[in-house]
């Protein structure tokens, strides 16, 4: 999609059984930095859901069961060849229906690209183990793919939330029924036709755009789908997994967080506060591991918030193509649930930075808030232990590490955790204080590689996704017992 495309009349299908299908019905998408129409997408249902299950049922069974595990690496492998030689079209296409700065989103497209050559790289060296048992019994594990899996993604990172679920998945033998976000839905389904380019079969991955109420609770609840993923709020991660319950299938649910910095006397600041203000910032600050607390050591508090006060005010905003610092949040609701917050927290602490939405013109009817620094934020305030979603960064000053530990836990959220020390013994004591499915010493990468597992401690979610370990999510393990003679005993249990 190209900016001269972007006329807002634009119509996207969804992908089902290798088709574009086209409901009737369509949802308008916005670009966050004015507000103007961007495009069109199928608003689908449950018939079109009930298409798409039926489809990825009809494939698993007649055909991508069968395969080997070779052949499925060479086609994961041949999609993310496909991705990279599509990078800066995806790129424009994801800026433009996120607001997300343009070097970000090109970063997300290579990244999905390299989920497809993680999986396609190590799919191979999944299998089982042998059990040692008797001599008269051989006994072994296999792993096999559930068959269907449902995949709900949020719209925050799209493409690489998509690659990010779907390619393990697809890796490990299951077929594949996606539905976007409403509000960033254009990238995944350019995957869902990519996926074809490069030689999937129809039905092996479709893509179902549409509401959540709608679509996402007719895949949620389809009695066809034998695994659930989810990416998204926690409040509709409980619906998912109610769903998911009554039709006894395994979900995946990452469900965001409120993720600390724990910055130590010894601290090594020049490192730190750049990655710090990032992680913070990127994707204005619309990440789920994003770092949103900040513990600083009364006698670092205030050169550091001093110095944060100087990154926080020279960060540039603007519209997502001009790739600046900081792009729009995603909708006119979402910008207005973090001026809320803003709202609320002004009165109980201080507003170094930030606060509100910006005062130049040229940003008046985009969906932007000002990337905001709050000081001396209580443990008591919401703010400090709710999920705001948007470039608000909260610092709290500690008095030494059994405190620090205190406040890294006063919320319900374990995503992620960032440790600035230079005491080894130190962060190691952390590490293992901390109950997070991430923690980063002397460094902050949001969610990590692709290599690195990732998932949520408390109600930050259960499962986990990317890595070697996602392919275990994505399959089941059943257990061989071979007797050495026909018609010999039992192994003694029922």
């Amino acid at each position: 999609m190209s900016d001269a495309e972007t006329t807002g009349t634009e119509e996207h299908a969804a992908v089902i059984a290798g088709e574009h299908v086209r409901p009737g019905e369509w949802i308008d998408v916005v670009d966050p930095f004015d507000g103007s129409p961007l495009a069109r997408v199928a608003r689908c249902r449950a018939p079109e859901v009930e298409a798409a299950v039926r489809a990825a049922r009809e494939t698993y069974e007649t055909h991508w069961r069968h395969t080997t595990a070779q052949q499925r690496a060479e086609l994961c492998r041949a999609l993310a060849a496909t991705l990279r030689a599509e990078g800066e079209a995806l790129a424009r296409t994801e800026s433009l229906d996120t607001g997300k700065p343009l070097g970000q989103a090109r970063t997300d497209a290579e990244v999905a690209a390299r989920y497809f050559d993680f999986y396609g790289g190590v799919v191979e060296a999944l299998g089982g183990e042998t059990v040692l048992t008797r001599p008269d019994l051989l006994a072994f594990t296999l792993r096999e793919p559930y068959g269907v899996c449902g995949h709900i993604i949020p719209w925050n990172y799209p493409l690489q939330v998509a690659a990010r679920t779907v390619a393990p998945a697809l890796a490990a033998g299951n077929c594949c029924v996606l539905k976007p976000a409403e509000d960033a839905p254009l990238t995944p389904l350019r995957l869902g036709e990519l996926a074809l380019a490069a030689g999937f079969p129809p039905g092996a991955l479709n893509v179902v755009p549409g509401y959540g109420e709608e679509a996402g609770a007719a895949l949620a609840a389809h009695p066809g789908i034998d695994h659930l993923a989810f990416t998204g709020s926690r409040e509709v991660g409980e619906s998912v997994m109610a769903a998911a319950a009554r039709n006894i299938v395994p979900v995946t649910l990452e469900l965001g967080g409120k993720s600390p910095h724990i910055m130590l006397p010894d601290a090594d600041i020049e490192r730190a506060l750049p990655l710090i203000v990032r992680s913070i910032t990127e994707h204005a600050g619309q990440n789920c591991s994003a770092g949103s607390r900040l513990l600083v050591h009364e006698s670092l508090h205030p050169q550091v918030v001093a110095a944060l006060g100087e990154a926080f005010g020279a960060l540039r905003l603007g519209r997502g193509l001009d790739d600046p610092d900081v792009g729009p949040l995603i909708s006119a609701r979402q910008r207005d649930r973090v001026l809320g917050h803003l709202r609320e927290a002004a009165a109980d602490c201080e507003v170094v930075t930030g606060g509100g939405v910006p005062e130049d013109a040229a940003l008046a009817a985009g969906f932007f808030v000002q990337p905001t620094l709050l000081d001396g934020v209580s443990p008591k305030q919401p703010v400090f232990t709710e999920e705001v979603f948007g470039p608000v960064l909260c610092v709290t000053p500690f008095t030494g590490t059994d405190e620090a530990v205190a406040l890294a836990e006063a919320t319900s959220y374990g995503l992620a955790a960032g440790i600035w020390t230079r005491d080894v013994a130190v962060a190691h004591r952390l590490v293992r204080e901390l109950r997070v499915g991430q923690v980063f010493v002397n460094n902050y990468s949001a969610a990590g590689g692709v290599e690195l597992p990732f998932g949520g401690y408390k109600r930050s979610g259960i499962g986990v996704e990317k890595g070697f370990e996602a392919l275990r999510e994505y399959t089941r393990c059943k257990t061989v017992a071979i007797h050495a003679e026909a018609g010999g005993r039992g192994i003694g249990t029922p």
